[in-house]
């Protein structure tokens, strides 16, 4: 990040945070590289995806789904620790109020340029994931509503980051050591992370097909993220898909007490990925914009 343009306390974060900002491109221009060499391999017939679990792609891409899924923590552990906490621990933010800088000011320029650098690199390497995903996509483990392709291309990744950030300047005034503040920040974003994973699949309702009980099962439209698959009664209700099977040791073969009428299947289109991208994005940034508020809030209790 170029500091020719920056002037007071924005000059000096970078100045401070050089190293790891200039680390940002390095390892971006490192994993285009190297995905693109894997690309040309297996285009070459090295690895034989989409068939061969075990291909050096596949591998990779795994790594970097999980890589994808951490940025965030790290970005928040980093603004908690060394950007926050590390100064007020050491004293050296005194420096920076003493060159006619407000604690307003101060803060502030902390959280643009992490902020900048972390929407920067996530949007950047979610492009770089996408290039290695694309041959993937709907092979296993790769389609668009697993664990680590949904989150790194679309827009949730960013989002994400930015809590870290926000949450990250709070806890790192809170708890004003390195160590503790890096790992309450790693640990709170995670979890807003865990519990929204859980949720995200019920923001949008769920569509059904059914069919007989017997015959080829009811099958969900190509490409759809399954959910649930069971029996449906003449009532209108439903069953797990091992009831009979618990009966009568067949799976189709029902006993007439359970009034089993056929077969239901539930899932997400591959239309509502961009709907719950937004829906999850939007309350990531709502939770943002509070931790953020009470940061300044923080700050302000200190200094006022």
């Amino acid at each position: 990040m170029s500091t020719l343009m920056l002037k007071g306390p924005h000059w000096v974060t970078v100045r401070q945070h050089r190293r790891t900002l200039w680390a940002l491109p390095a390892a971006a221009a490192v994993a285009f590289v190297t995905l693109a060499a894997l690309r040309r391999l297996a285009q070459n017939g090295a690895d034989l995806y989409p068939g061969s679990p075990d291909g050096p792609l596949r591998s990779v891409m795994s790594f970097a789904g999980v890589a994808m899924l951490l940025l965030p923590l790290i970005v928040g552990a980093f603004v908690a620790g060394p950007m926050v906490a590390r100064e007020l621990e050491s004293g050296t933010y005194r420096v920076a109020l003493t060159q006619s800088s407000t604690p307003r000011a101060w803060l502030a320029a902390k959280i643009t340029v992490a902020a900048a650098a972390a929407v920067g690199s996530a949007a950047v390497l979610s492009g770089i994931y996408r290039f290695g995903w694309s041959p993937l996509d709907g092979t296993h483990q790769f389609s668009w509503a697993d664990r680590g392709p949904y989150e790194s291309i679309g827009t949730v990744v960013p989002a994400y980051c930015l809590l870290g950030v926000a949450v990250g300047a709070l806890v790192g005034q809170l708890a004003r050591r390195t160590l503790p503040a890096m790992a309450v920040t790693g640990l709170v974003t995670g979890l807003v992370m865990l519990v929204l994973s859980t949720l995200r699949w019920s923001f949008l309702p769920v569509r059904t097909v059914t069919g007989p009980l017997t015959g080829a099962p009811p099958m969900p439209p190509t490409g759809a993220f399954m959910k649930d698959v069971g029996l449906t009664t003449a009532s209108g209700g439903r069953l797990p898909e091992g009831t009979c099977f618990e009966h009568t040791r067949r799976l189709t073969d029902c006993p007439a007490d359970l009034d089993v009428a056929g077969r239901y299947a539930d899932y997400h289109p591959a239309a509502h990925y961009w709907p719950t991208q937004s829906i999850e994005t939007a309350l990531v940034l709502a939770l943002a914009a509070l931790a953020l508020w009470g940061a300044f809030r923080v700050l302000r209790s200190r200094h006022s």
